[in-house]
C-alpha cells in the first residue's frame, strides 16, 4: 500500500476528508520551501502537492504563473525540486508528497532518470498536467514500477470514455478540475461538482479530490461534503507571496490550520 493509499484509508476510518495544499517549489523564497512543507504537514495537510516551476504553465492562473516565474528566476529546476523533496523526507517520513507540473521539465530531465530519482527522493505521486491518459500509459507504468502513483486531472468536460480510460491508469487519487479555466479563476459551483463526482465514481475506484477555485474555509467545507479531498493552491500561494523568510512557515501553518478546522467541524 502506498503512502497515499494509507493516508486515505486512515482518513476514511476516522470519517475525515483529505486536505491537499499546493505550493510552488522555490517560492516565495528558495530556502524556505522545506520549512513550508513541514509546517503544512504539522498543521493538518494530509497530502502535499509541490509544483515544479515551468515557464509556460498553461493551466495556471496569474498567481501560480508568477510564483513559477519567481522560482525559475532563482534557478529552481527539477534537480533543485528533488533536493527539496529529499530534505523534506529527512524531517517527515509519513506525509505523502506529489510533484505537480508539466511534461517539458520531466522530459528535459529524462523520463527514466526522473522516475528513478523521484522514487529515490521520496516522491509518492506525480501529476503531469499535459500528459493525457490516451498518450502516457508508458509513463504511468514507469511510475507504478517504482512505487509512485500516477495522478490525472478530470475536467468538467471529460467524457465517460475518457474518465474510464484514466481510471485504469490512475493511482492514489484523481484530481477533478472544478472550473472551465485556469487555477484561481471564477467562482466554484458546488452543484456542478455534486453532479460530476458521481460520474467520476462510476469509473474510478480511488479517491476523488477537487481543486481550482477553492479560496477559503467555507468553500473548502462545501466541497468536502461531496468529494474525498480538497485541493487548494492559488489562495495559499497568494497568501505566502508577501511573507518574509522568517514568517512564511508560520503563515502557511495558520492557513492550513484554518482550512483543516473547517473540514473537521
Amino acid at each position: 500500500m502506498s503512502r497515499i493509499d494509507a493516508t486515505f484509508a486512515a482518513l476514511r476510518e476516522r470519517g475525515r476528508k483529505a486536505l491537499i495544499p499546493f505550493v510552488t517549489a522555490g517560492d516565495p523564497h528558495i530556502d524556505t520551501t522545506v520549512d513550508i512543507l513541514v509546517a503544512m504537514a504539522g498543521a493538518g495537510a494530509d497530502v502535499i502537492e509541490l509544483g515544479v516551476p515551468f515557464s509556460d504553465p498553461m493551466a495556471e492562473g496569474p498567481v501560480i504563473q508568477k510564483s513559477s516565474e519567481r522560482a525559475l528566476a532563482r534557478g529552481v529546476g527539477m534537480a533543485q525540486v528533488l533536493a527539496m523533496v529529499r530534505a523534506f523526507r529527512q524531517c517527515d517520513a509519513a506525509t505523502p508528497l506529489v510533484l505537480m507540473g508539466y511534461a517539458n521539465p520531466v522530459e528535459r530531465y529524462g523520463t527514466e532518470r526522473f522516475a528513478d530519482d523521484a522514487a529515490a527522493a521520496g516522491v509518492d505521486g506525480v501529476l503531469v498536467v499535459d500528459y493525457p491518459p490516451e498518450e502516457c500509459a508508458g509513463f504511468a507504468e514507469l511510475m507504478v514500477a517504482r512505487g509512485i502513483d500516477p495522478i490525472f486531472l478530470v475536467a468538467p468536460t471529460s467524457s465517460d470514455a475518457r474518465i474510464a480510460r484514466l481510471g485504469k491508469l490512475a493511482r492514489g487519487y484523481v484530481y477533478h478540475v472544478s472550473l472551465r479555466g485556469v487555477t484561481g479563476a471564477g467562482h466554484i459551483d458546488i452543484g456542478a461538482i455534486g453532479e460530476m463526482v458521481p460520474r467520476i465514481r462510476a469509473h474510478v475506484s480511488i479517491p476523488i479530490g477537487v481543486g481550482f477555485g477553492i479560496r477559503d474555509a467555507r468553500t473548502a467545507r462545501a466541497v468536502a461534503e461531496v468529494a474525498d479531498a480538497v485541493v487548494i493552491g492559488s489562495a495559499l500561494v497568494q497568501a505566502l507571496a508577501p511573507c518574509r523568510p522568517d514568517e512564511v512557515a508560520g503563515r502557511a501553518a495558520a492557513f492550513i490550520a484554518e482550512i483543516r478546522a473547517a473540514l473537521d467541524a
